[in-house]
């Protein structure tokens, strides 16, 4: 049965795959507040370092909060030591875009025909051209295509080409996760399905039927690139083998069951884009040869466009559903306009961090991507406090970050609770970041941020037990629930 996919389930799909990572140790320092007159009750509040021993994290916690308004320190603990932020990078990665790019700007991904068109005949090559849009989908290509056919192409003599070459290639966001996790795929400058190719595996009597394709909610085009064989084993799970033109995977047996699907990265992803183009153009009686990789974008006549949604939605659903593509594509394409094509992800991320130091009076942004994925990325909370206070100058970031509930002890949400919090999570393995907003009972607005990593624990993880490892998932539940505990002191000591 074909599950229906739409967009909002992608994304949910991709942000539920997110990596975990590590949370750090009680902080050295603490700004006690001062007690103001008739709130005696508030000595009786829990300490933060009562707060973060009380977690057992191990490891350190850095953490500072501010007027949102003024920029004035309330308190901080470890708030100039560099920890790993995770996805809270994304956060900075919104402003880098928003600054550099504007909140208008929309990416084009274009079909071009060389050599001029004739009769319906595209006399040279036919060139899917990538404009770096990070949510290109199916639907899109199938667009494209359809496009072509009511221009009355009815024949291509050329080649078929893809051209890739926005963003230098970059073969995993983060080459220490393991092979077969699809929230670091390869990155080139076109994408399609955040880059992503979907495995299901069905049992029919004592052997499986395996499907590799790019689904979508209204297409189901198989892919010929990503390739899957049912090995005979138990473990490892997958293995993933460099095929020239394909994506070679397999699969232990013993761990299929009756039946399954999950999402498996891509690591071509301009031959998957081709590919997949290529399948839905011969549905509207256009066929072309199999695609070719070119980095340069062509001269020619542009037969058919697609154009993303605006960067302020696309920003927004990238930090509601931490996508890391999104994340990677937005960082390099504001890295082109600012200072040309960066030579890796690492250089646009270095740019991205001296954009920082200018435009939000950061000090020793050390970030290695743009999505926190890397273990390597360091950030201080002073430095991403500053961050949000000079952007609630123009408030341009609160609007787009996810409303952060505070739960009872059940961990459900508290309905109408005094305190919001609208801000961006950020999870790896034994480390945990919360960083944003929040407005207390008394209307006083705060920015803050919590980083926590367990760093030790962290490197004594194998590589191909990244995905899962034993104790991150409870280490991150005491993770959040002192951020939660650090919120609601602030609120109750700054803001009531």
């Amino acid at each position: 049965m074909l599950h229906t996919i739409s967009r909002r389930f992608f994304l949910s799909a991709l942000a539920s795959s997110t990596a975990t990572a590590a949370l750090a140790a009680p902080p050295t320092a603490s700004l006690r507040p001062q007690a103001r007159g008739g709130n005696h009750f508030k000595k009786a509040i829990a300490d933060p370092q009562d707060i973060i021993a009380k977690a057992k994290l191990g490891g350190r916690v850095c953490y500072a909060v501010a007027d949102a308004r003024t920029g004035t320190k309330l308190e901080g603990g470890n708030a100039k030591v560099g920890a790993p932020p995770a996805s809270v990078a994304k956060a900075v990665t919104a402003l880098y875009a928003l600054g550099v790019l504007g909140h208008a700007h929309r990416f084009s991904t274009r079909v071009v025909a060389t050599g001029g068109v004739s009769g319906g005949v595209v006399q040279g090559d036919l060139v899917l051209v990538g404009g770096g849009d990070p949510t290109l989908d199916t639907n899109a290509l199938a667009g494209l295509a359809a496009a072509l056919k009511a221009k009355g192409i009815l024949e291509v003599r050329g080649d078929f080409k893809v051209a890739d070459g926005l963003f230098p290639e970059v073969p995993t966001i983060d080459k220490e996760q393991p092979d077969h996790v699809g929230y670091s795929p390869a990155l080139s400058g076109i994408a399609l399905n955040f880059n992503r190719v979907h495995f299901e595996w069905k049992r029919q009597g004592s052997k499986y039927n395996v499907t590799m394709d790019a689904r979508s909610d209204r297409y189901r085009p198989d892919v010929a690139i990503a390739r899957m064989q049912v090995a005979e084993r138990r473990a490892p799970v997958y293995t993933y083998a460099d095929g020239g033109r394909t994506d070679n995977w397999s699969v232990a047996r013993g761990a299929l069951g009756n039946g399954g699907a999950r999402w498996l990265p891509v690591r071509k992803p301009a031959l998957y884009a081709g590919d997949v183009f290529q399948t839905l153009a011969r549905s509207q009686g256009v066929v072309l040869k199999n695609p070719k990789v070119v980095s340069r974008i062509p001269q020619g006549t542009t037969l058919a466009t697609h154009q993303s949604e605006d960067l302020r939605a696309i920003l927004r659903d990238m930090l509601r559903f931490s996508t890391n593509v999104t994340a990677e594509m937005v960082g390099m394409a504001a890295t082109v306009k600012r200072n040309g094509r960066p030579s890796s992800l690492r250089a646009s991320a270095t740019e991205m961090n001296r954009w920082a130091n200018a435009a939000l009076g950061t000090t020793k942004m050390r970030l290695v991507d743009h999505s926190g994925l890397g273990g390597d990325s360091e950030m201080t909370a002073d430095d991403m406090v500053a961050a949000l206070v000079k952007a609630r100058q123009n408030n341009v970031l609160r609007p787009i970050l996810k409303a952060i509930p505070i739960l009872d002890e059940q961990r459900r949400a508290i309905k109408n609770h005094p305190i919001e919090v609208h801000a961006k999570t950020g999870t790896l393995n034994f480390v945990s970041g919360l960083a944003g907003y929040m407005t207390a009972r008394d209307g006083t607005e705060m920015a803050f941020a919590i980083f926590a990593a367990d760093e030790a624990t962290r490197a004594r993880i194998p590589r191909a037990d990244r995905e899962r490892p034993q104790g991150a998932r409870s280490w991150n539940r005491r993770a959040k629930t002192m951020q939660q505990s650090l919120i609601e002191r602030w609120g109750a000591v700054y803001g009531s």
